[in-house]
């Protein structure tokens, strides 16, 4: 059975969550880290439109048209899950008790600088709750496919402008699981199907490859 890279990257996510976390997923490939969560684990699912307690993306005969995430997708909640309005939930993120955030980037660079919310281009109402989000949350993880159109999105130093500033704990893609450190970005982890050589030349940023180097496990 063929796996596809954003199944391979929520996979991969998913394995960073620890019991009694609370985990806030954004918008686009993240929501789909929770439809892979182990069932030893037990995460509390944040959702910035003012939800505890989000469960996994919505079925068509679990869909409540009133029960959407950040991005307007139908979701589930839990039995234990409550909804509040916008304010207590930036009150949740602001605070500091938010354990791991998992949103997509346009750029990330070797610094964990984040630039995620202005498209060239196209027109954008803001960053809306990412700012908040990558300062607020103990632990960011960016999930997002390698490149785009054959151009890295792992870069130097980001040329769009930015979302925040070394705010990037961990980035996984569909090719490699990078850990940002203050030496640079250590590569910890590879798919099988590429190998460090052809992983280097389609990373702008400068790769530092772990001597306990791993295959990614799904």
């Amino acid at each position: 059975m063929t796996i596809s890279p954003k199944e391979i990257i929520a996979k991969r996510v998913a394995k960073e969550f620890k019991n009694n976390q609370l985990v806030n997923l954004g918008i686009g490939l993240p929501t789909l880290t929770a439809n892979y969560i182990d069932k030893d684990v037990k995460v509390t699912f944040q959702s910035e439109n003012g939800m505890v307690g989000m469960g996994k993306l919505a079925s068509e005969d679990e869909i409540n048209v009133d029960v959407t995430n950040a991005g307007g997708q139908f979701v589930t909640i839990n039995d234990e899950g409550v909804f509040f309005d916008t304010s207590v939930s930036f009150g949740l993120i602001r605070g500091g008790h938010v354990d791991v955030t998992v949103l997509g980037a346009l750029e990330v660079d070797q610094h964990g600088n984040l630039a995620n919310w202005i498209v060239p281009g196209k027109m954008v109402p803001g960053m809306g709750g990412a700012m908040d989000l990558v300062v607020g949350a103990k632990k960011v993880i960016v999930a997002m496919l390698h490149t785009v159109k054959g151009k890295s999105k792992i870069l130097k130093n980001c040329a769009l402008p930015l979302t925040a500033k070394g705010v990037v704990d961990m980035i996984i893609t569909e090719l490699a699981v990078m850990e940002v450190t203050k030496e640079g970005l250590v590569v910890k982890e590879i798919s099988k199907d590429v190998s460090i050589e052809e992983l280097k030349e389609m990373t702008d940023a400068e790769l530092i490859i772990s001597e306990n180097l791993k295959y990614i496990e799904v």
